[in-house]
């Protein structure tokens, strides 16, 4: 190797660097040790094997090492070793002072930080550690925070104002109109107040609300901070939004009425004007705002407004029991009120349970004033009996039908308020213009029609044993827009508050069997060798010329051929109307002729081989709401053992009427305002496909035959088609008659029920001998009120014909059989079978339309269901339960409670 590509020796001294750059250093190395004296190899061969102690083990150790500085040298460096350069330090062990200070020299030493007014990301910090911020920045910035918040308060606390009681809630009048642009009244928003002194409110009432809502009124600031938290958490979750906690934070809020948004601001506002109020006021003025501002129900705000539309009496004449009940329904009057709020929520607001809420709540009230000392044991064992509370009695301009009307088109606009925008508190606010679908000619027609037929035949001080408590309740639907053009809710709004077109609890019995025909030739009847689930293919699309039995006492069957049993095991043999059977010897009978003679044992059999959950999805598709329906599960489903309303029933046949195209009944077109347009139903109208028109017009067809020669001859109208069914239930308890021309639908029902709604034991009575008849049909009274008028409501306007209906289905059990005539009828008694003991006997709820004792005879002795031997069988009038949950006892639970569960439009879940 020649000498000059040999590499030099290290000098002594020096570090690495420096020896790279050729740099003489002066003394010892003061880094590597010194290799052995008996080492061999070349320099070289030294230095390239890594003989030498590495300095550092890495350079990320060496720039580690640079910046620790001073007093960081490495294993037992010297003091004062470094690496070089000013104030170097840190040098390796046993190395002498490098020429710029102790130790050899490695690298600049680090820039002194540059200072900054907020250190973060912290300087001189890594990792983790440059992002946690020190203990100065926290505090300041928490000071400052607090400062802001205190600063902001305090302004927001200045700006607000104590509320005037004599300026709150003060409400405008709603404007209702006809459909033809007329007003039909100005109500629903006017104030009913009186506001009435401290002194003049009893302590009694002050205390039970002290007792039931604010215990620590007397002593607290106004505000509870656990409260406000708990609101603004669940509005975070987009819960349920809750009202303040104490009586100043409800004073405030009812003072703030015209502004209920539940949003973060609007809610620090009432909380800063509630600790202004807690601070400015003092408490018998808080307590008189609340009591004076605070809404009671029956549009009575304060408690002088209440304590007359309650009890009728000043406020200063209140005892403890009246207050606590007072201060019971605070709590939301549509909910506590024991008259019920249904046109509000026919499903939870019925009398019963508002009056069942009320009296919990009324003795609860009490018992905590005797806890919290402000009455005696003996005061309190005075009150053992719930208040009595006076009927609910509107203005004279709701009397007759328009209070019905008003009601109706508010339980629209809050129940779709998704949709309108309107919630209760808006609209008992007022200030609307609310245009409706009725027809004032139409409403004026259908309630003469009602009373024409009340005058001249319900005598109840002649026959009070048959005529007392009979009750009608009617509705028209347009078939081509949904519109509810006509209602007839009872004698007076103001009178009679149940609102008998919208819910009544009412089966509807044999008006159910085109939903029957209807499901059997949209899906078909089940192939006997299928399985309970079945696809389309496997089915048979029925028409209607298909045959079935006739005949009186029929056993039922299930789809495969087997005898059909009930829970208990059980056989089914339906009954017909008047035990008549049709068509012997072999008793087939077309389904037309079933449907114009209401013949019950075919439709269930039919119900039965189509699958009563088809049927089912056929009445909701015609717009039935599912609330309103009985159990499935038993073959007098089809006999309509349901309660649907007279609103739903119309706007189920309109369907039929508009070829299979459902459209839901509603009652409000537009809503306007001060600002402008607030809704318009037209926007969020659909149209759905119910059945398609080949189906819908041949059930208009087989219901043509019902009016034309069946047990609907009494609603034929002159020079017009129409399309009905008439309906009568077991037990001679209901009766009714839905029919349609392709302008208008029509449902009429008929009952009796006891008109005292606080009784809790109303049951629906039986018809025999009602109106000087012996029974009542669907053919009597209901299709005469149906036929005088929809000659009114019709008049003016041009007859239509219903659509020819296309052929549809196969005819079913067309077997070879003596020749029938159709004409001919016998009496058949069901065969004779063991007698059941008691406990075996079954009620029986289950209604029909059957009217076949003779086809015209509304006088035809119906005697009721009965159960013949140890079979469960379908009465006279209709298909009887198979089980005790099936039966129906006809009492409130089932007239009024369960009717409003279901009845009415705006009934159930989904309203």
């Amino acid at each position: 190797m020649s000498e000059h590509r040999r590499k030099p020796t290290q000098p002594q001294g020096g570090g690495r660097a420096a020896a790279r750059r050729g740099q003489p250093q002066s003394g010892p190395s003061a880094g590597r040790r010194e290799a052995p004296r008996d080492a061999t190899g070349s320099p070289s061969d030294s230095y390239d094997s890594g003989g030498e102690e590495s300095p550092f083990g890495s350079r990320a150790e060496a720039r580690r090492a640079t910046q620790r500085g001073s007093g960081g040298g490495r294993r037992r460096a010297a003091d004062g070793a470094g690496h070089g350069g000013p104030g170097g330090g840190g040098g390796r062990r046993g190395g002498p002072p490098g020429p710029g200070g102790p130790g050899r020299g490695r690298g600049r030493a680090p820039e002194p930080a540059r200072k900054r007014i907020i250190d973060y990301p912290r300087a001189g910090k890594y990792g983790a550690a440059r992002w946690v911020p020190s203990w100065k920045l926290v505090t300041g910035l928490s000071i400052g925070f607090c400062g802001s918040m205190v600063a902001a308060a305090g302004v927001a606390y200045a700006l607000v104002g104590i509320p005037d009681i004599g300026k709150t809630a003060k409400a405008q009048n709603n404007v209702y109109f006809w459909a033809d642009g007329s007003e039909m009244v100005a109500t629903g928003g006017e104030a009913n107040r009186q506001i009435i002194g401290y002194a003049q409110i009893p302590k009694e009432m002050r205390w039970a609300v002290m007792s039931a809502e604010n215990k620590t009124f007397e002593t607290d600031s106004g505000v509870d901070p656990m409260g406000i938290a708990r609101a603004f958490v669940n509005m975070a979750k987009g819960g349920q939004t809750q009202g303040g906690s104490t009586i100043t934070q409800q004073y405030v809020k009812n003072a703030m009425l015209q502004d209920q948004s539940q949003t973060v601001s609007r809610k620090l506002r009432e909380l800063f004007v509630s600790i202004k109020v807690g601070a400015k006021l003092p408490k018998d003025q808080i307590m008189a705002g609340y009591l004076n501002s605070a809404y009671y129900g029956r549009n009575a705000y304060g408690i002088q407004a209440a304590a007359h539309a309650y009890f009728n009496k000043d406020a200063t004449k209140l005892d403890p029991s009246q207050c606590a009940f007072l201060a019971a329904v605070l709590k939301g009057a549509t909910y506590y009120d024991p008259a019920g709020s249904q046109s509000i929520d026919p499903v939870n607001a019925t009398p019963e349970l508002n009056r069942k809420r009320a009296e919990a709540r009324w003795e609860w009230i009490l018992d905590q004033e005797v806890k919290d000392g402000r009455l005696s044991e003996a005061r309190r064992s005075e009150f053992k009996t719930f208040p009595k509370i006076q009927s609910p009695r509107s203005n004279a301009a709701l009397s007759g039908q328009v209070g019905y009307l008003v009601d109706l088109a508010n339980t629209y606009l809050i129940k779709n308020s998704d949709k309108t925008k309107i919630t209760e508190t808006k609209l008992r606010q007022g200030g609307y213009q609310i245009h409706t679908t009725f027809d004032r000619t139409k409403v004026n027609a259908l309630e003469a029609a009602v009373k024409k037929v009340q005058k001249a035949n319900i005598k109840p001080k002649l026959r009070p044993n048959n005529d007392k408590y009979v009750q009608f309740g009617g509705a028209s639907v347009n078939p081509n827009s949904g519109a509810i053009e006509a209602i007839y809710g009872g004698v007076d709004a103001t009178k009679h508050f149940t609102d008998n077109a919208d819910q009544t609890g009412a089966q509807v019995g044999s008006t159910f069997k085109p939903f029957v025909l209807a499901a059997a030739m949209s899906w078909g009847a089940r192939d006997p060798k299928g399985g309970p689930s079945q696809a389309q293919d496997e089915r048979t699309i029925v028409s209607p010329k298909s045959l079935y039995s006739g005949k009186n006492g029929l056993k039922i069957k299930d789809y495969n051929g087997t005898d059909w049993t009930d829970d208990k095991g059980k056989e089914w043999l339906q009954q017909n109307d008047g035990h008549q059977s049709l068509n012997p010897p072999s008793y087939k009978i077309d389904l037309r002729e079933a449907m114009r003679e209401s013949v019950n044992s075919a439709y269930v059999q039919l119900g039965m081989d189509v699958g009563l959950d088809k049927v089912k999805d056929a009445v909701l598709s015609a717009g039935i709401k599912e609330s309103s329906l009985a159990s499935a599960r038993f073959p007098s489903f089809s006999l309509g053992t349901s309660s649907p309303s007279a609103i739903r029933m119309a706007g189920a046949y309109a369907t039929f009427a508009a070829s299979g195209k459902q459209r839901d009944p509603y009652s409000v077109d537009r809503v306007t305002n001060a600002e402008g347009n607030v809704f318009q139903h037209d926007r969020v109208a659909k149209t759905v496909e119910a059945f398609t028109p080949a189906v819908a017009d041949n059930v208009t067809d087989v219901l043509k035959t019902v009016v034309e020669k069946g047990t609907g001859t009494n609603a034929q109208l002159k020079g017009r088609e129409v399309a009905g069914k008439t309906g009568t239930t077991d037990g001679n308890k209901s009766a009714w008659f839905v029919g349609y021309t392709p302008q208008l639908s029509t449902a009429i029902g008929m009952y009796r029920l006891d008109d005292d709604e606080t009784n809790k034991n109303r049951e629906f009575l039986q018809m025999y001998g009602t109106g000087g008849e012996k029974t009542i049909h669907g053919a009597s009274f209901p299709s005469q009120i149906w036929r005088d008028y929809m000659e009114v409501a019709l008049k003016g306007e041009k007859a239509e014909s219903f659509p020819v209906p296309e052929d549809i289905g196969v005819v079913l059990n067309d077997t070879p059989s003596p020749s029938p005539t159709p004409s001919a009828t016998v009496s058949e008694s069901p065969s004779p079978s063991p007698t059941p003991t008691p406990s075996e006997t079954l009620t029986s709820p289950s209604p029909s339309a059957s009217e076949t004792c003779k086809k015209f005879d509304w006088t035809c002795n119906n005697t009721g269901g009965t159960d013949t031997g140890g079979t469960s069988t379908g009465g006279t009038d209709g298909g009887v339960s198979a089980s005790p949950s099936e039966s129906t006892s006809s009492s409130t639970s089932r007239g009024n409670s369960n009717g409003s569960n279901s009845g009415g439009l705006f009934g159930g879940s989904n309203g």
